[in-house]
């Protein structure tokens, strides 16, 4: 199983998938930003590197049209989002499809977009954490594969917070790109398998 992993900066995410035993192959790494940390980490694990600067195309469609020859370049079977700061188009989504993975910092369908921990902090929720879901056009509303939850503390702040879900991010996000390089991951005709059986709830994980 050939991956792409797409960032855009410190990489962290990514770092945790390299540190991994994975059966599949990170092939590439590809950044939307030349001065992102994450390609220094690629690098140093001598793994294929591409900076495409969206601020090079005019429009969305001809940035995401590149990415996606990039992508092809590499004969990748798997697509992960770790930090890459761009929302994808309509027709890059579809031509991947049930190959690409993303990991958001709240508990889906709670907080979709940005600003998670102070938004959880915000409306005083006890539990947050973060999913790993199949990316699709909608931003975040992709079917959850896997949440890891933690409890919130009365003495959290935004710093802490985004420490404590960084910390589940590297342990959960690992486990379901093994899933899917493993196969036991399928998505198949918009409905999620895990081990041959359709997976009508996300596994939890619980800090």
């Amino acid at each position: 199983m050939r991956i792409a992993v797409l960032v855009s900066g410190h990489g962290s995410n990514l770092q945790a998938l390299l540190d991994a035993k994975l059966s599949g192959e990170i092939v590439g790494v590809l950044s939307n930003r030349s001065n992102a940390y994450a390609l220094e980490r690629a690098k140093q694990a001598n793994i294929d590197t591409a900076v495409i600067s969206h601020q090079d195309f005019p429009t969305r469609e001809s940035f995401d049209a590149r990415m996606h020859q990039q992508l092809l370049t590499w004969h990748v079977d798997l697509v992960v989002l770790a930090g890459f700061m761009r929302i994808l188009t309509p027709d890059f989504v579809k031509k991947w499809e049930g190959r690409m993975l993303n990991i958001h910092p709240s508990l889906l369908p709670a907080y979709k977009g940005m600003h998670t921990h102070q938004r959880v902090l915000n409306t005083g929720d006890r539990l947050h954490g973060c999913t790993v879901h199949f990316v699709t056009a909608e931003l975040d509303a992709g079917q959850a594969i896997a949440q890891a939850i933690l409890s919130v503390s009365s003495h959290d702040t935004i710093e802490t917070l985004a420490q404590r879900v960084h910390q589940l991010e590297h342990f959960i996000y690992p486990q379901v790109v093994q899933y899917f390089c493993s196969k036991q991951l399928i998505w198949n005709n918009h409905q999620v398998y895990l081990n041959n059986q359709p997976l009508l709830k996300p596994i939890r994980f619980l800090d």
